[in-house]
């Protein structure tokens, strides 16, 4: 199945799930009434979308989702920088970068990631 985006109400709503996964239908309701500020009708409008769109199952009362939280991230990141940025991961860098200054540690960790992902050419 072809990744759909998520939009900001998609991706909060998710959140929901993947933080408290395996969770009762009822309890949904309840958390998004809690953290969202959403009614009951609302929250199984949302569910059904989710449902719809593959990214969520209710068996039994029983919602969980079916992609992972870090697949999400790494769909949405793909097309922000695809979209965004024509592609240039350092396009991108450059402009999340900005005027700011990393740690010696996040530049590390940054160098790892680079190193881990390079390829040979």
């Amino acid at each position: 199945m072809e990744y759909q985006k998520l939009c900001e109400s998609d991706w909060r709503f998710m959140t929901v799930i993947w933080d408290h996964e395996p969770v009762s239908s009822t309890e949904l309701v309840k958390l998004c009434r809690e953290k969202l500020g959403w009614k009951k009708s609302t929250t199984y409008t949302m569910l059904k979308k989710m449902i719809e769109k593959g990214m969520a199952k209710n068996e039994n009362t029983v919602v969980t989702s079916t992609v992972s939280r870090d697949s999400v991230q790494k769909n949405e990141s793909e097309l922000f920088v695809d979209q965004t940025f024509s592609g240039s991961l350092p396009g991108f860098l450059a402009a999340f970068l900005g005027n700011r200054t990393i740690s010696e540690k996040e530049a590390e960790e940054l160098i790892r990631l680079i190193e881990e992902h390079r390829t040979e050419e």
